[in-house]
């Protein structure tokens, strides 16, 4: 019947087919519940097993494995359900922080590439509440397949931190090229300075006050703000990081990226003609 909708009256169909128009549109109201409950269990399931991030292009493609189903009717399910992602309108908010003066120039010059033989691996921190205080957290991540390479957290923004990040990182570190930051002084040391210079690898700085310089890395610090932290209350550190690791475990095998064409970060590694350890 909807389909004629155009082009007849509903009046004049429910004549033709001798039906009058209260049994038509009871029976368009009753396939519609019977569709929604049918779903519903399915698309709740994703939501809630994607941190709630998942919105019905992503939902759409986690359907697929068998059930042909529009985004439309999915985004009608989710507010049948009262299912909203945690995702809002971007913003951005510039804080003024002390910043490293060294003179090492932004080698990456944004060349983001998904896919490419060379291991760049792009670092930020964040803060997050733990309890009553500020804690930190510093993620690793490899640019070329958006994988959460290393992560570490703790109660002080220091290189420490970003050290204790890298020796997370499963493959061998003489074979990173580049390890591209912003101008925190929590990688302005010494200590990162031998590590870079024992394993050869380059060092790259973004400009000052230039935040798309490192893009990707905030790319994902708004990725785990509105899917991990969002909500979620940590009253210890040693809960905080045992939360993130089944987060991170999450993002690298489960989720769908849209960098990577909508692949799991595993699925697309597979269809490089080379392999990153993961």
């Amino acid at each position: 019947m909807k389909a004629n909708q155009h082009r007849y009256t509903v009046a004049a169909l429910c004549r033709c087919l001798g039906i009058s128009r209260h049994y038509a549109y009871y029976q368009c109201k009753t396939t519609t519940q019977k569709l929604i409950a049918h779903y519903a269990d399915k698309i709740l399931t994703i939501v809630k097993r994607s941190y709630q991030s998942y919105g019905s292009r992503r939902i759409c493609i986690a359907l697929q494995a068998g059930i042909s189903v529009s985004r439309r009717y999915i985004a009608r399910v989710m507010k049948s359900l009262s299912l909203v992602s945690k995702y809002t309108i971007k913003r951005y908010r510039g804080y003024q922080t002390a910043n490293n003066s060294a003179v090492t120039a932004n080698h990456l010059q944004r060349q983001f590439d998904v896919g490419s033989k060379q291991q760049i691996i792009v670092a930020d921190l964040t803060y997050i509440r733990v309890n009553l205080c500020w804690n930190y957290l510093c993620v690793l991540l490899n640019l070329s397949n958006r994988q959460i390479a290393g992560y570490s957290v703790g109660q002080h923004k220091t290189a420490d931190l970003v050290m204790s990040a890298l020796s997370q990182i499963k493959q061998p570190l003489l074979s990173l090229h580049l390890f591209h930051s912003d101008r925190g002084k929590e990688f302005d040391n010494q200590l990162l300075d031998k590590c870079f210079d024992r394993f050869n690898i380059q060092r790259s700085l973004s400009k000052k006050e230039y935040p798309y310089d490192n893009a990707v890395a905030e790319a994902i610090f708004k990725s785990i703000k509105t899917e991990f932290v969002k909500g979620e209350k940590f009253m210890t550190n040693g809960e905080l990081e045992q939360a993130f690791a089944a987060y991170a475990y999450w993002y690298n095998h489960k989720r769908l990226h849209s960098s990577l064409g909508y692949l799991p970060e595993v699925e697309f590694n597979k269809r490089l003609p080379f392999n990153f350890v993961v």
